[in-house]
Formats: structure tokens, C-alpha cells, sequence
């Protein structure tokens, strides 16, 4: 079947078209509307579909029939009483609509004559009579027929006055929209003067106003004729309000337009006087800029994006605002690196030599990346992994990136994250926005000119949060491997392929990233450095970048071995060794003082002149002596590495009360009351005199009170503490311990064991007691670092007051009973 469609022509209009054909058609007169009134609705009807009108009651309106089943309609009728039901299409693309496709309301039209179109359409005029609803669907072929039953039509009034103040508001905002809309002719407003059935005006209003098929089929449905009004009047508010706003905005914007003209007369004035000149006009750049878009390697995509973007500032004035804004769009298409890749390098040996020569120890962040090359040199592609490095301050996690990119060969970018509390520092800004920019990784791709650097997201567990967004939040697509094929920047508009870059980000803390980050990273442990290794990286890195910084050579300055571990012992606290760095560099300070005032000063320095240049050495936690009941030493994890801590105990009379001190978090003081009472409950198996806990009070504190501390590892160190305030029994020389407790008497394995037995060592610990599951994190430890160590592995709480405590009494021990 064929299109049906309906012209949009108002009854005046119509009038005109019947005029050119000698035939007037009037308005309705009161005796019109009479006789529609007194007709009946046939109980049968063929059924017309109208696509995009709703005819009314009373008015005439033009139809053209292009579906074949509808000219069929229109002729059979037209031969005979000329009577038809016209009804809406629910939806205007349904080619051949049953009763499910059609509005149930229609009315009943009269055909007033049949016209041949010279295009092969047939036009009809026709006027409606009387609303029916449909009962039933009798035939579908060639057209529809249905029996209808005609709609109830409420013409009771209440309250004439009110109704009479409705139609002559729908009279005066009609004649008003006539006179603010230029496109209606002013003979319409003869027209409206003209009607004096008020149901014809509520009807004519209806069926020529500017509204969709819907909301007309609604005012067709209603039955009282007071609703039908107060809507139409509703509506024509609307329409006059947007008529009104229209032209003040026309009003207002002519004089722009005129100036625009102006400018765009001056700028074509320009541009000629610049051509022959001999320089380059704004079409030329463009031009050049399509030329740089055809060597591209972007996608279709980005193709499309660009050429559309580029049609779009060929067509703005370059006065314009916005032509800065979209310049600087286009320029950075162009500049990214689509598609451009730095050749990877393979050689493994020459990798290993690299990350050797740049760090000393990080075996196995060192072996993580050869198995990474490794891999990739025998598939020749894969999804670049997201390495996080976590380790204290200073043991290397940033300056690894430098080395890892010189190793394959490529670009290295650095993004510092620290305190990053804006979402579109991460996915850019809307290009809408004033002074929008791409986000920050797009932005150091650009600068890095590959798409395969490595990226070094440095200090990713400092990420802030904000009421501009979260950042960690969207730092999840970057570093998912699975979703970065096609990163989506705010400013950029299209997805940017970020899976051949190798992100490596660094972290001193991993509890501060928020666990869906951490688990899109493969986490690898840099941990501290011992004094041996200390030594010898200050000998081979430190040192001599020092020198070269201050203007010396190795002829000008020598540390031995023995001074540069007297520095590392006496003035550092800390895993890694940007501090001893700094006091390295002070030693350098002075002999290039010395040079440059001509000085005479030893090159080879010795201890007593290292401690002339540096002070007084600081007071080291080493371990101290075992003479007083209740003081344990216990290993302890912080954020710049390993560390040991007192736990001391003293018992006072009272009335057994415990008392805890040290700025201490809640973990440590519930390992506090669940080791005093472990004690009460098995205070026989101790020696421990039951009038002893009640008659005496406990306090419990931990030295450097002004520093925060919290966990669950200085359990055993609190329980052993007490039982030697108890028993007044000496703890054994030289020993140090972690571990968690229950009050079934476990103990419970902790984390952090590589940098608390740097602690131990560095305190000149011998003895060290862990549970028995941290084995399996001493098996993973350098045998180095275990040199003149011995280990307690326990299990339970009465084993590590075994091994903790000696038979013996410390000196002037307490007679508490």
C-alpha cells in the first residue's frame, strides 16, 4: 500500500482554494451545526487511516490518498453516500494499520469532492460530522470496516458565564497568536470574528493549531465540551507565550546578525589583503590541517569525528568565541599519536645489565620485568600488564620506571597523584566548558609521541576525594587492562587505545587504595635495604651523583666503607635512603667549600671529621638492657619501613585495674586487655598469684607517646611484658617478637617481616620469635639478611613465655606478696 497523508491547511485557506473554483464553502452558521446534530452515525462505516491529522467536527479540511487500499476507500464512498469514518494513526509508519495501529475515536466526514492530483495522488475534500468510537473490526480487504456506535457528546453547561469567559479568552489569544505569528494570514482573523457556534470555534481553534497528532486526538476524546475548551485554551497560552519569547529574541539578535554580517564582510577584506600579502589565510591552515589528516593512523571513528569537527570550523566566523575553542580541538587530534608505536628492544641481557647498573637488590621486581620482556618478546603482543610497586619512601619505586623504559626501548612519562582530588584531571573536561583541556594522561601522551610509554603513576594511594569527583574512581578504566582499549576522555570525545602503554604506579601504603584499584594491579613488594646494601648503593649511586652535582670528582672527595656506614647508622632512620643521600650530600657541601675557598682539607675523610660535618649522632633505638621486669621489645611496621618498640609494664597497688598509655589505636588495646586477661585465666600455669592481679593495678605503656601507633603484631610483646611484671622474671638478652594473639591462646602471624628484621638488625636484636605461619615469609628472605639471626617459631602464648623469659629474677626484684 501506498502513503496516505494529510495537508495542514486551515478552513479559511480551503475557502480560498474553493473560491478559484467558483464554489464557496461557508463558514458554519448556527443551522449548520443543527443539522450535523440531527444526523445519526451509520452503524457501519469504511474506515480511513489518517497518518498525521485529526479531523473535528464541523471542520473541512484537504486529504491526499497515496495507499491503494485508501484511493479504493475514497472511491467506492464517493459513489455512493460519501460517507466515511476518518480516524488517527497511533503511529504514522505503519503501512497497512489494523485496529491495534489506529485511535478507537474518529469522526464521521463527509466526502465534499474528489480531485486528481497531477503527481498520480488523489486529493479529497472532506467535512466533518459527528465523533464515534469504533465496536469492532468486521472486514479488513480491500479496506476496513467496522461497526461504530457514535460518542457521547456532553453539551450541558452549569455555569454559562464561565463557559462564555472561556470562549472569548480562546477568541483573543487566537486573534493575538494571528497577529505575533507572520506566518498566518490576517484574513484568518475574519475567520475567527466570524464563527458563532461555539462549539465549530472550539473545534476550527482545535484542528489549526501547532500541536502533534496525540495531543489533538486527546481534545478529540474529550466528551464534555467545557474540558475540550479549558485545554484548547491551555494550549493557545503556550503557543502565544513561545510566539511572544520568539520574537523578543529575533528583536534582540537582529542587530547581532547585522554586526556578524559586518565582521564577515571585513574578515573576507582581510583575507584577500593577506593573500596578497603573501601570507597564510585561515583556509590555508585548514587546508593543511586536512593534508595531516590523511597521513594519520587513526581509526574510522576518529576519522569521521575529525572531518565532521573540521566542516564545522570551516563553517564559523574566525571572530568567533568558539573558533579558538574548536582550533584547539582539531590541533589536538592532529597531534596525538594514533596508532604510533616505539619498537620494542629484546635483548634481555642488555635489560638485566640496565635495571642492575641503575638499582642495587629489587630481585624480583627486576625478575617481574625480564619475565614481562620475556613474554613479549616470544608473543610479539600482549595486554600490558599494571605493576604496583609498594614499599617505604625511597627505596627506588619512581626511578625503577626510567630504567624499565630505557631497558625496552621506550618513551617514559611520569604523572605525580598525590593529592590529586579532581575527577577530570584524570578524564578531562567537556570542550563546552571555558578553558576545558583534555585530561592528564592524554594531555602526556601527546608529549610523549607514543602510545606505548611507560607511565609511571607515582604516589597512587595519595589519591584525594573531593565534591569534584573521585579520582581513584576513574583511574579504574585506565588501569584495567580489559576496558582501556578504548579510554574515554570528556574533552577528547572518542575512545583512546591505552592497552600498549605500561603502567607502573607506586605506592607507600597499600590499605589507602581502594580495593577495586588495587585489584586491577599486580602488586609487587619493594621492600628496605639493609646496612650492607646501604652502603654499597651510596658507594655506587649516591656518592658519585653527588660529586658530579656539586661540580667534584672522585680525586676531591673519598668516603671508605667504614664512614659511610658510621652515616647510615648514626644520622638515618629509614628503609630506603633518600635521607642518607642528603647527608652525603652535606659531606660533598663541605669539600666543595673547602675547594672553592682553597681550603687544604683531608679527601679521605675520617669518622671523627664526619661527625664534625654532621653533628652529633642521633640516639638509635638499640636494644637495651633486660634488668627491669615488664620491659619487651617488639617489632613494629611503619610507613618508611621497619622499627622496633618498648612495651613497658609496671604494677602499682590497687585494686587490679589496667591502665594503657602511648597514643594507641583500638586494635593495641584490645591486644592489651585480651593479653591481661589470658593472664587471669591461666595464672596458675604462670606462677602468677591470683592475689597478685587482684590487688594490684597494671599499666601498660608504649614510649614516644606522642606518636600514633595501632595494629594487632605487639600482642605477644604486651602479654610477655605482663607476665614479667608479674613473675619479676628477667626477659631473655637481646630478643625482639611479633605476633597477634586470641584468648584461646594462639598466636596469629602478622605482615611487614622483611622490614621489622631490618629493625631487629639494626638494633642489634639476636633472637626473634614469630609464629610458626610466618615461616613461609622468612623462606622468601635473602639469606643475607639473616645472618646472626635465630628464630622462635611458635604457636601458642605459654611457648613464647618459654622462650621470652628466663627462670631468673631481675635485679631488686618486687616483693609484691
Amino acid at each position: 500500500m501506498s502513503k496516505t497523508k494529510s495537508i495542514k491547511l486551515d478552513s479559511l485557506s480551503f475557502q480560498n482554494i474553493m473560491n478559484e473554483d467558483s464554489e464557496l464553502i461557508p463558514l458554519m452558521t448556527p443551522e449548520d451545526e443543527e443539522i450535523i446534530n440531527n444526523e445519526s452515525v451509520p452503524e457501519i462505516l469504511s474506515i480511513l487511516p489518517l497518518r498525521n491529522t485529526v479531523l473535528f467536527p464541523g471542520v473541512v479540511i484537504p486529504i491526499t490518498a497515496g495507499r491503494d487500499k485508501s484511493i479504493q476507500l475514497i472511491q467506492d464512498a464517493n459513489k455512493g453516500d460519501k460517507i466515511i469514518g476518518v480516524v488517527a494513526q497511533r503511529n504514522e509508519d505503519v503501512e497497512e494499520p489494523t485496529l491495534k495501529d489506529i485511535h478507537t475515536t474518529g469522526v464521521v466526514a463527509q466526502i465534499l469532492r474528489v480531485l486528481k492530483m497531477p503527481d498520480g495522488n488523489t486529493t479529497i475534500i472532506i467535512q466533518g460530522k459527528k465523533r464515534f468510537e469504533i465496536d469492532q473490526i468486521i472486514e479488513d480487504k480491500p479496506y476496513l470496516k467496522a461497526t461504530v456506535k457514535e460518542a457521547v457528546e456532553e453539551r450541558t453547561i452549569v455555569d454559562e458565564k464561565e463557559f462564555e469567559a472561556i470562549i472569548e479568552s480562546i477568541k483573543e489569544l487566537a486573534l493575538e497568536i494571528i497577529k505575533e505569528n507572520p506566518m498566518l494570514p490576517s484574513e484568518a482573523s475574519f475567520a475567527i470574528k466570524n464563527i458563532h457556534s461555539n462549539s465549530f470555534l472550539v473545534n476550527f481553534i482545535a484542528s489549526n493549531m501547532d500541536l502533534s497528532v496525540m495531543q489533538k486526538q486527546v481534545i478529540l476524546e474529550k466528551d464534555n465540551l467545557k474540558e475540550r475548551a479549558l485545554l484548547i485554551l491551555k494550549n493557545l497560552n503556550k503557543e502565544l507565550q513561545k510566539l511572544q519569547l520568539k520574537n523578543d529574541i529575533q528583536s534582540k539578535t537582529r542587530e547581532d546578525l547585522d554586526q556578524q554580517q559586518r565582521e564577515y564582510y571585513l574578515h573576507q577584506q582581510l583575507k584577500t589583503i593577506q593573500e596578497e600579502l603573501g601570507g597564510v589565510s585561515n583556509d590555508q591552515e585548514l587546508e593543511e590541517m586536512q593534508q595531516q589528516a590523511k597521513s594519520k593512523k587513526w581509526n574510522k571513528e576518529v576519522g569521521d569525528t575529525f572531518s565532521k569537527e573540521l566542516n564545522r570550523l570551516k563553517r564559523m566566523n574566525p571572530q568567533a568565541a568558539e573558533y579558538g575553542l574548536q582550533r584547539s580541538y582539531l590541533e589536538l587530534l592532529l597531534e596525538l599519536p594514533w596508532g604510533e608505536y616505539s619498537v620494542d628492544k629484546f635483548d634481555l641481557k642488555r635489560a638485566t645489565k640496565i635495571l642492575d647498573r641503575d638499582h642495587f637488590g629489587l630481585e624480583k621486581v627486576k625478575e617481574r620485568i625480564i619475565e614481562y620482556l620475556a613474554v613479549l618478546k616470544l608473543k610479539g603482543d600482549m595486554k600490558s600488564p599494571i605493576l604496583c610497586l609498594y614499599g617505604p619512601p625511597g627505596v627506588g619505586k619512581t626511578s625503577l620506571g626510567k630504567s624499565i623504559a630505557e631497558s625496552l626501548g621506550r618513551k617514559y612519562v611520569r604523572m605525580s597523584l598525590g593529592g590529586l582530588r579532581d575527577e577530570a584531571e584524570i578524564r578531562g573536561h567537556r570542550k563546552t566548558y571555558i578553558g576545558a583541556m583534555p585530561g592528564r594522561l592524554i594531555q602526556n601522551l601527546k608529549k610523549a609521541g607514543t602510545s606505548n610509554p611507560v607511565f609511571v603513576l607515582d604516589e597512587i594511594d595519595k589519591l584525594g576525594q573531593s565534591h569534584q569527583g573521585d579520582p581513584s574512581s576513574a583511574m579504574l578504566e585506565v588501569l584495567d587492562p580489559e576496558q582501556n582499549t578504548s579510554f574515554y576522555d570528556n574533552y577528547l570525545e572518542v575512545g583512546y587505545d591505552l592497552s600498549k602503554v605500561l603502567f607502573i604506579a607506586t605506592a607507600n601504603n597499600l590499605s589507602q587504595i581502594p580495593w577495586a584499584l588495587r585489584d586491577r594491579m599486580e602488586i609487587i613488594n619493594v621492600t628496605g635495604y639493609t646496612i650492607e646494601e646501604k652502603v654499597e648503593i651510596a658507594k655506587k649511586h649516591l656518592l658519585p651523583k653527588q660529586l658530579k652535582e656539586h661540580g667534584l670528582t672522585a680525586k676531591d672527595l673519598q668516603l671508605g666503607k667504614q664512614q659511610i656506614e658510621q652515616i647510615v647508622e648514626g644520622y638515618t632512620r629509614e628503609s630506603g635512603v633518600r635521607g642518607l643521600e642528603k647527608h652525603i650530600a652535606k659531606v660533598v657541601r663541605f669539600a666543595a667549600k673547602s675547594v672553592a675557598l682553597e681550603e687544604e682539607y683531608d679527601v679521605v675523610l675520617s669518622s671523627e671529621k664526619v661527625e664534625e660535618i654532621l653533628g652529633a649522632p642521633r640516639n638509635r633505638d638499640k636494644y637495651e638492657h633486660n634488668d627491669v621486669a615488664g620491659v619487651v621489645t617488639g617489632l613494629a611496621w611503619t610507613s618508611v619501613g621497619g622499627d622496633i618498640l618498648f612495651i613497658e609494664s609496671i604494677l602499682s597497688k590497687g585494686k587490679g585495674v589496667l591502665s594503657i598509655t602511648g597514643n594507641l589505636g583500638t586494635v593495641m588495646k584490645e591486644s592489651a586487655t585480651i593479653a591481661m586477661q589470658y593472664i587471669k585465666s591461666n595464672a596458675e600455669e604462670f606462677g602468677i598469684n591470683q592475689d597478685i592481679l587482684d590487688k594490684y593495678n597494671v599499666h601498660i605503656h608504649v614510649p614516644e607517646g606522642a606518636t600514633p601507633k595501632d595494629g594487632p603484631s605487639a600482642g605477644i610483646t604486651m602479654l610477655t611484658s605482663l607476665v614479667s611484671s608479674f613473675t619479676q622474671r628477667k626477659v631473655k638478652n637481646k630478643l625482639a617478637m611479633t605476633g597477634e594473639i586470641t584468648l584461646r591462646g594462639k598466636v596469629l602471624p602478622v605482615g611487614g617481616i622483611k622490614e621489622k628484621i631490618l629493625a631487629a638488625k639494626r638494633a642489634n636484636i639476636k633472637e626473634i620469635i614469630l609464629c610458626e605461619d610466618n615461616k613461609k615469609d622468612i623462606l622468601e628472605i635473602k639469606e643475607s639478611y639473616l645472618k646472626g639471626l635465630k628464630f622462635h617459631y611458635v604457636t601458642d602464648m605459654k611457648q613464647v613465655i618459654d622462650v621470652a623469659l628466663t627462670k631468673q629474677k631481675v635485679t631488686n626484684a618486687k616483693k609484691l606478696i
